[in-house]
C-alpha cells in the first residue's frame, strides 16, 4: 500500500469515525430532550397525601379509550348505529339493570369508598369548584319551548348529580346507563364497581393523572405543567382513591413506537377491570411501572 492509498484510508477512517461520534451526539441530545422528571409535580403533591410515601406522579392525563380491543369492531357498530337511538329501558336490559332506583344507590356506595369522600353539597361542590353548573333546561326553540321542573332528589343524589355534572332534568339512572354503555368495552360494564366509579371521574374530569403510593393508588386533578419561563400556579386536587390492596393485577402494554404511550388494564378485587391509556415518555413509563412491580401483571419487555 502506497503512502496516498494510506492516506485516502486514514480520511476515510476518519470521516466514518467523525460520522459515528456525530449520530452518537445526537442521539444522547435528543435523549437528554426527551427525558423528564415529576420532581415538580412530586412537590405539588406530597402535601395532599401525608403518612403516603409518594413513589410516582403522572406527567400527563389518563385517557380511557373508546372501545377496548376484545370488542373493537361489536363496539364501533353500536356506537354509528345504534346508541343514539336506543331507548333508555333497552340500555337498562342491556346492561342487566331490573330497579333503575336501587341501581343508582348502589352507584353512590363505591364513589363513596373509593373517593374517600362524603357526598354532602358543600364538599361535593367544593370538588367540582371552579366549574360552572348549568342554570337552567338545554335551550329548545321557542315554538318548542316548554317548563320543565327538576326531578327530585334526596340530598346525596343531588351532590352526586353536581359533582359529576348531570342533568337536573333526567332520571340520574337513564344518565348513568348512558354512561356505562357508551364505555361498556372500556371497563367491566358496570358502573357500581371500583372500576366503574373511576370511570365516573375520568368521564367527568379532564387532565387527571395517577399518583402511586406504597398503600394507595390516587386520581389528581391537576393540569398540565406550564412552560420553564412561567410560574407554576397549579393547586392539584385527590379526585379519587383506592387502596393498594384492592388491586388484583395490572396489566400493562406500550404502544406501536412504546415511546409515548403505555396502555394498562387494571383489575380490582371486585373483578371489575378498566383500561386506560397514558399519554406517557419512556422515562414516564419506567416510573409508572417501577412504582406498581409488586403488583401482579404482565408488564412490557424494557
Amino acid at each position: 500500500m502506497t503512502a496516498g492509498e494510506r492516506g485516502q484510508l486514514g480520511r476515510f477512517t476518519d470521516a466514518v469515525l467523525g460520522g459515528a461520534r456525530a449520530a452518537r451526539d445526537k442521539a444522547r441530545e435528543l435523549r437528554d430532550e426527551l427525558r423528564t422528571s415529576d420532581e415538580p409535580e412530586r412537590a405539588l403533591v406530597a402535601p395532599l397525601l401525608p403518612g403516603q410515601e409518594l413513589r410516582y406522579v403522572g406527567l400527563g392525563p389518563v385517557r380511557a379509550p373508546q372501545t377496548h380491543k376484545a370488542g373493537r369492531q361489536l363496539g364501533d357498530v353500536m356506537a354509528d348505529e345504534f346508541v343514539d337511538s336506543l331507548d333508555p329501558k333497552v340500555l337498562f336490559g342491556l346492561l342487566n339493570i331490573v330497579n333503575p332506583v336501587v341501581w343508582v344507590d348502589a352507584v353512590l356506595t363505591p364513589v363513596r369508598l373509593a373517593a374517600g369522600v362524603l357526598l354532602l353539597p358543600g364538599n361535593a361542590a367544593a370538588i367540582a369548584a371552579g366549574v360552572p353548573e348549568a342554570a337552567g333546561p338545554e335551550p329548545a326553540p321557542p315554538h318548542q319551548r316548554v317548563q320543565r321542573d327538576p326531578i327530585p332528589l334526596t340530598e346525596e343524589q343531588e351532590a352526586f348529580r353536581a359533582l359529576f355534572r348531570l342533568s337536573l332534568y333526567r332520571p340520574l339512572a337513564e344518565q348513568l346507563a348512558e354512561i356505562a354503555y357508551r364505555r361498556r368495552f372500556v371497563f367491566s360494564g358496570d358502573l357500581a364497581t371500583l372500576a366503574g366509579s373511576l370511570l365516573l371521574f375520568l368521564e367527568r374530569y379532564s387532565g387527571t393523572p395517577l399518583a402511586v403510593t406504597d398503600t394507595h393508588l390516587h386520581l389528581l386533578r391537576m393540569g398540565p405543567r406550564p412552560d420553564a419561563d412561567r410560574p407554576d400556579r397549579r393547586q392539584p386536587r385527590v379526585l379519587w382513591s383506592v387502596r393498594r390492596d384492592r388491586v388484583a393485577r395490572v396489566d400493562s402494554e406500550r404502544g406501536a413506537t412504546g415511546l409515548v404511550q403505555l396502555t394498562s388494564t387494571i383489575v380490582f378485587d371486585d373483578g371489575s377491570w378498566i383500561r386506560l391509556t397514558q399519554p406517557a415518555l419512556r422515562d414516564d413509563q419506567s416510573r409508572f411501572l417501577t412504582a406498581i412491580h409488586d403488583l401482579p401483571g404482565q408488564r412490557p419487555q424494557p
